[in-house]
């Protein structure tokens, strides 16, 4: 009778995280353990270089300068929104969209290790597991906060102002932090019982970056063919982040609106098939 009570009640427990409110509302306990982590995570990336923390600049400034070289002088690309566009705005376009999937692509191709590579956590201390794939979200938004930094100086450099609408684009990428967050849960614990997952991770994010349309616009693709790539969620991302920082225009409502449905439901669903198998995590580690 006991054992069906413990049970019982432990399907309850997870249960009640079918509602995202109690989800929010138990990662919020953490956020100090949150924050701390993922700072350490930010400046442990560039710990014992010369110039640390400054390369968050650095890195995105260079590709931002070989972006514009290569694609603007010497592919002369066009993204083809302005008959009258600048050369760089090509290269603006894609570092935006470039900045949007790096959030996720090192989010998920993370993910499958992130329990296995932290065996501790598992097995010799009361730790909150699932605080886990937040911290690793905000180290990775930390440094796309970097990249945006460059971005917009370039926007304004390059177009002498930026748009208004650059203040939506956190609103644009919360569905991506939830679709993020919810693949994460999903990666983090099936990679406890299939260590070969990552690989598969790898191979199948490289195949999302092509279906994704950060080097092209979507228009661009065959109208027979555009709706697989509409399929894709991470093409809504991308393709608001550059209306909203780049053309000034307000998010396409219908499709935020579907984006941030369906990431809502990738994310409860996540992390409650982490929060019920991270029992067993001790068992195979």
């Amino acid at each position: 009778m006991d054992t069906i009570t413990q049970i019982s009640s432990g399907r309850e427990r997870v249960a009640r995280f079918f509602n995202p409110i109690r989800i929010v509302s138990h990662l919020w306990q953490y956020r100090h353990l949150i924050r701390q982590l993922a700072w350490r995570e930010v400046i442990g990336r560039y710990k014992g270089s010369f110039i640390g923390l400054g390369w968050s600049f650095i890195q995105p400034l260079l590709m931002m300068l070989v972006y514009t070289f290569v694609f603007s002088v010497i592919f002369k690309g066009r993204w083809g929104v302005d008959p009258n566009e600048d050369k760089a705005v090509f290269a603006l376009a894609l570092f935006i969209g470039l900045i949007t999937f790096t959030i996720f692509s090192e989010v998920v191709t993370a993910a499958p290790y992130l329990i296995v590579y932290n065996p501790n956590y598992v097995k010799k201390v009361v730790f909150p597991l699932e605080i886990l794939g937040v911290v690793r979200l905000l180290s990775v938004m930390a440094n796309a906060g970097f990249s945006l930094t460059v971005l917009l100086t370039g926007a304004l450099l390059f177009q002498g102002f930026i748009h208004w609408t650059v203040i939506l684009l956190p609103l644009v990428w919360l569905p991506m932090m939830l679709f993020t967050l919810g693949c994460g849960y999903f990666l983090a614990s099936l990679g406890v019982f299939i260590r070969d997952l990552g690989a598969t991770v790898g191979v199948l994010t490289t195949m999302f970056f092509f279906l994704t349309p950060v080097f092209y616009p979507i228009r661009a693709i065959p109208e027979d063919y555009r709706f697989l790539c509409q399929m894709n969620p991470l093409s809504i991302f991308v393709e608001d982040a550059r209306r909203t920082v780049l053309w000034g225009l307000l998010p396409d409502w219908p499709w935020f609106l579907a984006g941030l449905a369906s990431s809502l439901l990738v994310f409860i669903f996540g992390f409650v098939w982490f929060m019920k198998t991270k029992k067993a995590f001790a068992d195979v580690i």
